[in-house]
């Protein structure tokens, strides 16, 4: 289970930086270290509460042919926004702006760094 929380983190880290490049309302500080613990909470809050906020809302999930699990993962990042002081998420549309481009960035890089 380490090696693939280590996988996530350094792809959520790729992630996190591609998000915060591209869009002005997603900043880590001025301090690359601060990336690297936003992009480590948001691995833990990914694996910790994201499948118990799922699981609670799966209902809501299948009424809404999925948008409510988009929600979920604009939530993720708020409650890294929360946790982590440096991490700064300036507004909605910024935060599902960003939910967008860290689930592309995932989709393409987790496989690839995940060779078994």
């Amino acid at each position: 289970m380490v090696p693939r929380i280590v996988i996530r983190w350094i792809s959520n880290t790729a992630a996190l930086f591609v998000a915060a490049w591209a869009l002005a309302g997603v900043t880590y500080g001025d301090e690359w270290w601060s990336l690297l613990v936003a992009a480590a909470v948001f691995t833990l809050v990914n694996a910790f509460v994201k499948p118990i906020a799922t699981l609670l809302s799966l209902p809501f999930i299948i009424v809404t042919l999925g948008l409510v699990y988009f929600l979920i993962n604009i939530l993720m990042l708020y409650v890294t926004d929360w946790i982590v002081g440096d991490f700064d998420i300036a507004s909605f549309w910024s935060g599902a702006a960003a939910a967008i481009i860290v689930s592309l960035v995932n989709l393409v890089l987790y496989p690839i760094l995940d060779r078994d």
